[in-house]
């Protein structure tokens, strides 16, 4: 999947590789080369245990912070290519405070993360300490319906936050889109009522270059033709 977001998309992909897709250093390892050689820019990696959860719910468990540490270590040493970003996320505010998140980030950093992902912070305040506390850049989590509220680029900048996720907004439209689309298909036997709300065929044949694409066909032909 990685790939093929990367071969035909110029932007620089960040991706969420849990607790490293493994229980161990060299499935870290493993992971971290497989995403370099799929072209990915970034990846995050957590401190949450093998059979993680959301990290908006409760009942999250952190491993150890040596343990954490050694995961960011092996995505270190993996690497191989200097620009790639390895970021640092602790779960660790929720169960165990502020401190030992604060903790658990700077010895991430000190092993040579890149970036700092306090996951759940409750408010603005909570940003602006892990910046002030950090030599990283801070990445803010702004997901709807969670622990942390839906603060403004122009607050977390303020509060130098250097980084800013939105996972789940645009899902959240489509899958709530999709869901209005049935509905209405079930309700009336046709698409008609929800047109509006679509992409029209022109729209979505534009925003991925489908004219183009034709027009090379038909030079391809008129070429074999003459």
């Amino acid at each position: 999947d990685v790939r093929r977001i990367t071969e035909v998309c110029p932007l620089p992909l960040v991706v969420d590789v849990d607790t490293g897709f493994g229980a161990s250093a060299f499935n870290v390892a493993r992971t971290t080369r497989s995403m370099i050689a799929a072209g990915a820019a970034a990846m995050q990696i957590e401190d949450q245990a093998g059979a993680k959860r959301c990290g908006h719910r409760p009942n999250k468990e952190v491993v150890t912070l040596p343990e954490m540490v050694d995961r960011i270590k092996a995505a270190v040493d993996a690497g191989t290519d200097p620009h790639f970003v390895i970021i640092a996320r602790t779960d660790a505010l929720a169960s165990e405070g502020r401190q030992s998140a604060l903790d658990r980030l700077s010895a991430c950093v000190e092993a040579g993360a890149d970036i700092a992902f306090p996951e759940a912070v409750h408010d603005l305040e909570g940003f602006r300490d892990f910046a002030r506390a950090l030599p990283a850049p801070i990445l803010a989590n702004i997901t709807e319906f969670g622990q942390t509220p839906l603060l403004t680029v122009q607050e977390l900048a303020a509060a130098q936050v250097g980084m800013v996720l939105y996972p789940l907004s645009a899902f959240r439209a489509m899958n709530r889109a999709a869901q209005r689309t049935y509905e209405a298909i079930r309700r009336d036997g046709t698409q008609r009522g929800v047109l509006d709300q679509m992409q029209t065929r022109m729209e979505l044949y534009e925003s991925i270059g489908y004219f183009a694409y034709e027009e090379r066909l038909d030079a391809l032909y008129a070429d074999k033709a003459a």
